[in-house]
């Protein structure tokens, strides 16, 4: 009976340290997932961002006639106000030379860090982990 002495407080020591392990793997993956909830939350408003960018690109393609330079800006709504958009416009001619339409191409980039020189999307110098885009591009 003397050589048992001591065996619960093995055995709670050993329980205590797999309930804290347990307890930290949840917390980690918690974290894990809400990071990804949140940029995926990201990923639908840049996505947002870049259809309204679109359809000012059409609007002011429609309205002029003819393409405008690419232009960047910020939205001023709440949720989306955190994003740049940068929309161009191409026009292509009758390839054929036949006196066919010519096919105007839109394209909308947006994303929450656009470069820090000329704040414009793609951010092709300096994007982090957190780094969102979203392209749209539509011809007619």
């Amino acid at each position: 009976m003397r050589r048992l002495r001591g065996f619960t407080i093995v055995s709670a020591i050993f329980i205590l340290v797999v309930l804290a392990a347990l307890g930290a793997f949840i917390v980690s993956i918690s974290t894990t997932q809400n990071i990804g909830s949140a940029l995926d939350v990201q990923g639908v408003e840049a996505y947002q961002t870049a259809k309204a960018g679109l359809e000012w690109g059409l609007h002011r393609q429609l309205r002029s006639g003819s393409c405008v330079g690419a232009t960047s800006f910020s939205p001023t709504a709440g949720t989306l106000s955190s994003f740049t958009v940068t929309v161009s416009c191409t026009a292509t001619p009758d390839p054929g030379g036949h006196g066919g339409p010519t096919v105007y191409t839109i394209s909308s980039t947006a994303c929450n860090e656009p470069n820090v020189a000329e704040p414009k999307c793609p951010n092709t110098t300096s994007p982090d982990s957190n780094y969102i885009e979203r392209r749209l591009d539509v011809s007619f």
